[in-house]
């Protein structure tokens, strides 16, 4: 009787064993699916603390082509009336009008758009622009002749001042990330082309381009026919799918350059 006790015990110990070791093996497997978890969710950045940066300024130059320019307003055929440089104050002075915060008032809580037109916030609810969410403002342009409009990478003069395409900021340590993090669209017609400062991997299904001194199919943002004034509408955000727009980049600030440049259908510049 005791023989058969003990060899009873022996058994319940080998099955105790087995349960230990299959208990162990799903603690593992589950540790393994937890780390998983957290590397997917690195990557998919939306930082988590309060508000996003202000943008502090915004300058759009144009030069490269002569035969282009710009104005907040539709100023006709009379290229005289029109401008090469818009500053911030004329941008501010658009938002004015349409009663929106001017752009040191602008705040940007991360939004995703993979249009560069609509846009969401991570629980997907459509963001509204200029309502802590993106900024938007709208751009006349007119070229006296044909031609394709690029953002140029190039060192210009224009109006007797150094001029390029630029995503800069004064943030040091992890803020200085902010120029990897946000976007800025041109929307002409229905279709946006998203200009990616410093473009990394793709993030929101977006196609998106960086700037350069080479002008190509590949960096035309919209057409313009010879004078013919067109609108175009210009949206600033950070993307909240970009891995760089995390709680390091709160409260940053980021300035913008953007110079224009025009094209033939062979895409040369004009000069």
């Amino acid at each position: 009787m005791e023989d058969k006790t003990l060899q009873e015990l022996q058994q319940e110990l080998t099955k105790l064993k087995k349960a230990q070791a299959r208990v162990k093996r799903k603690f593992t497997f589950l540790l393994s699916i937890i780390a998983m978890l957290v590397l997917i969710t690195a990557t998919l950045a939306w930082f988590t603390l309060s508000n996003f940066a202000s943008v502090n300024n915004i300058d759009l130059k144009i030069s490269t082509a002569p035969q282009l320019y710009l104005d907040i307003e539709n100023r006709g055929t009379d290229v005289s009336l029109w401008k090469k440089v818009l500053t911030t104050d004329m941008v501010n002075t658009a938002l004015r009008s349409q009663n929106a915060p001017v752009l040191d008032q602008q705040i940007m809580d991360p939004v995703t758009s993979s249009n560069g037109i609509t846009f969401s916030n991570r629980s997907g609810r459509t963001r509204n622009a200029n309502d802590t969410s993106y900024v938007e403002f709208k751009v006349w342009f007119i070229a006296t002749a044909d031609m394709w409009v690029h953002l140029s990478g190039q060192k210009v003069q224009v109006e007797g001042k150094d001029a390029t395409t630029a995503c800069t900021t004064k943030e040091t340590g992890g803020k200085a990330d902010v120029i990897r993090a946000v976007r800025v669209s041109y929307e002409d017609s229905g279709k946006a082309a998203i200009w990616e400062p410093n473009k990394g991997g793709a993030v929101a299904g977006q196609s998106t381009f960086d700037v350069s001194q080479n002008f190509s199919n590949d960096t035309r943002i919209f057409h313009l026919d010879k004078l013919t004034p067109k609108q175009i509408t210009f949206r600033i955000w950070a993307e909240g799918e970009d891995p760089e727009c995390d709680n390091d980049v709160q409260d940053a600030q980021v300035t913008f350059e953007m110079l224009f440049g025009g094209t033939d259908e062979n895409n040369s510049a004009f000069d």
